[in-house]
């Protein structure tokens, strides 16, 4: 029996996501001045005001203000008439030190020891449905968004368009869980007060669908392009007009888009947001960690979907537990309990390349407590792990990127 399944997103403009930017961008400017810096930030916006609040422990002194109006200008709140503007809205900061009790089981003599910030567990996704390994209703969405923030800044067309905005993709899929068509896309987007409201909807949505539409299928492979068909239901601006947006239309708070900024419904999510959180804080590094795992497993073609679990206690490095689950799409000889043991010791080989000049160090993943995160431009590493099992008519491998 075919079925739909549904994902969204939002833009860099929505007033959650505008939160996010900030949060992550004081991350940022720590670690840059402190690698060691430890950092919980959250952030609210309202119409008018950032809220600034949370925890830190760095040798670094950053002006957050200026940080915050940097991040808002950029996204594209420049205009007086938005109520919610970078050179005018107010800034508050509440930021104060971590606390000893939490920072006493997370800073460790060497890196490799260091206690994970936080319990929980953490998960990560990959689906051969998309060259990128994500799913397809959620890279679809995220891509209408990104195209039209792109007409925005180019300001050669729909120059009515605002920064707030978001997306949403229905596709119907075969009992195989092939992906059939297209059935719905949502685009609600802020705009202009520039017409009659029948006028303004009628141009928008002629727009959207001439104009936007046609962009994003450019940026597509062939066998995607084709889900496009004339019978996709589209929803724009279904509310009839949308002037009034971002912080000023809702309140903006870090984290509260946890699932567009992983998988749009897919998989499953430990409930930990990303954004606001050095990489000691294991809700952001160890879902890094899995993804990377799920990724190169079904990049290898391993498999064609997997789900990858962690999970930490507070101070401890190790992970107290990890889970794999091919959902039946494993193409080698072996149970879904034996990657988890394959992936331990691929861990083991990363393991030997902690410290190494082109990788930085951050700790708490599935890799027994190490994972290269953050590579330098200069060069790519890589591993060649044998997987036993897996042979066709020549010996497959893994690589494993970094």
């Amino acid at each position: 029996m075919p079925y739909l399944f549904t994902s969204e997103s939002v833009s860099e403009g929505h007033p959650d996501k505008v939160s996010d930017q900030i949060s992550d961008s004081l991350i940022d400017h720590f670690l840059a001045y402190d690698p060691n810096s430890k950092v919980a930030c959250e952030t609210l916006v309202t119409t008018g005001q950032v809220v600034l609040a949370g925890e830190v422990k760095s040798e670094a002194y950053l002006d957050v203000q200026d940080i915050a109006r940097e991040v808002i200008a950029r996204i594209g709140y420049t205009k007086s008439e938005y109520m919610f503007e970078a050179k005018s809205c107010g800034i508050l900061s509440a930021i104060h030190e971590q606390s000893p009790d939490i920072n006493q089981g997370v800073e460790r003599t060497k890196k490799e020891d260091q206690g994970a910030g936080d319990q929980g567990m953490m998960f990560g996704y990959a689906t051969n449905e998309t060259d990128n390994y994500m799913p397809l209703a959620l890279e679809l969405a995220h891509l209408l968004l990104r195209e039209l923030a792109a007409i925005r800044r180019e300001e050669k067309v729909m120059t009515y368009l605002r920064p707030d905005a978001k997306s949403q993709v229905t596709i119907e899929y075969s009992d195989d869980n092939t992906p059939q068509r297209i059935d719905a896309i949502v685009i609600s987007t802020q705009h202009d007060d520039f017409a009659k409201d029948s006028i303004m909807l009628k141009k928008i949505r002629e727009d959207v669908v001439n104009i936007l539409i046609p962009r994003v299928k450019k940026k597509l492979p062939a066998r995607i392009q084709k889900l496009f068909n004339d019978k996709i239901t589209y929803h724009i601006n279904p509310t009839g007009k949308f002037v009034i947006g971002g912080p000023h239309g809702d309140t903006g708070l870090t984290g509260r888009k946890i699932i567009v900024d992983t998988y749009g419904g897919k998989g499953a999510h430990g409930g930990g947001a990303f954004s606001g959180k050095d990489p000691s804080k294991v809700d952001r590094s160890a879902a890094y960690a899995t993804r990377h795992i799920a990724k190169n497993l079904v990049a290898a073609g391993v498999c064609g979907e997997v789900l990858v679990q962690v999970a930490y206690a507070i101070g401890v490095a190790k992970p107290v537990g990890l889970f794999i689950d091919t959902y039946g799409t494993s193409k080698v000889k072996m149970s879904d309990g034996k990657f988890v043991t394959l992936t331990t010791s691929v861990g083991d080989e990363l393991a030997k390349y902690v410290g190494h000049e082109n990788v930085a160090v951050v700790p708490f993943s599935v890799f027994d407590g190490k994972i290269l995160s953050k590579q330098k431009e200069k060069k790519h590493q890589r591993l060649r792990i044998c997987l036993p099992g897996f042979v066709s008519n020549t010996r497959r491998v893994l690589w494993i990127h970094f």
